[in-house]
């Protein structure tokens, strides 16, 4: 485990998979964190949240033409976002958080619980064959 790994707190490795609580949605605005579980991006944003970013709670098509909070990035550094899909179309595109050596984190049905899965692992499945690319959150979070 790397060291980004490590330093997550416990409970952010049994978050549940749950599709329906997503960025914006009412379920997670009427129950905030991720106790009740997360969808992809809900829980990358969490884990950048974690780290001292903050970013908006934007879809992953929001997220792949933002312009505002994010910038696109040619080689990916720990803690920006890549996303994967079955076509080059960022609309329902899958979210994870590079954490280095060739690591992504992230939280998906098939897994259930967040994982840690190279490109390879991604590639190996047509669902995320197509690595869209990687966005830095430029944003960081207001200390109190």
């Amino acid at each position: 485990m790397d060291a980004m790994h490590a330093r997550l707190p416990a409970d952010f490795w049994a978050v549940p998979y749950a599709g329906a609580r997503f960025p914006g949605a009412k379920a997670v605005a009427e129950r905030p964190g991720l106790a009740a579980g997360a969808n992809c991006q809900l829980f990358a944003y969490a884990v950048l949240e974690h780290f001292g970013l903050a970013p908006a709670p934007l879809r992953s098509s929001e997220l792949w033409d933002d312009t505002r909070t994010t910038v696109r990035v040619g080689a990916p550094e720990p803690l920006d976002l890549l996303l994967f899909n079955a076509s080059d179309r960022a609309y329902g595109a899958h979210v994870g958080v590079w954490s280095g050596d060739d690591a992504v984190l992230h939280l998906c049905a098939e897994a259930g619980r967040p994982a840690v899965w190279s490109l390879a692992d991604f590639a190996a499945r047509p669902r995320y064959g197509v690595v869209l690319g990687a966005k830095r959150v430029t944003r960081r979070a207001r200390r109190s």
